[in-house]
């Protein structure tokens, strides 16, 4: 499974606001300047992730993005279905239609049943968990 660009730096758009939970409105240039994503990109994306339910906007000086919901709430594999559409990690009609290769039908299932059970039991909150391990991992000095 390849994700589009759009999609990996939407899921970047929204660790960023889960890191914020509760907080001020984040804009659009403080996202981009964090996360490393072309601004005018990056509103396009805040625009369909609103438009998901993923996200809501303020207006004004003090504007900006803040989830939706919280991020323990939000499962990875909802925000990547809604912009890419269900999982496919193998596709049969590049390998010939499972009636031709039975024998790999049940293992192509058993891949996407895989896929979608990391994606869908894994929320921004334990994204944001794991990155602080990391972080705390990297952090150790002897």
């Amino acid at each position: 499974m390849r994700l589009s660009q759009k999609t990996y730096y939407a899921l970047r758009s929204v660790l960023e606001l889960a890191k914020h939970p509760g907080s001020d409105p984040v804009s659009i240039a403080a996202i981009a300047a964090s996360q490393q994503i072309p601004p005018q990109f990056l509103q396009v994306i805040m625009r369909e992730l609103r438009q998901g339910g993923f996200v809501d906007s303020r207006r004004g000086k003090e504007g900006g993005y803040l989830l939706a919901r919280k991020p323990s709430d939000i499962p990875v594999g909802e925000v990547v279905r809604f912009l890419e559409g269900d999982f496919t990690p193998v596709d049969d009609q590049d390998h010939g239609s499972g009636e031709d290769f039975p024998a790999f039908t049940q293992l192509w299932q058993d891949a996407r049943t895989a896929l979608d059970h990391v994606f869908d039991t894994t929320s921004f909150a334990d994204l944001i968990d794991r990155e602080r391990a990391a972080s705390a991992a990297g952090d150790y000095v002897i």
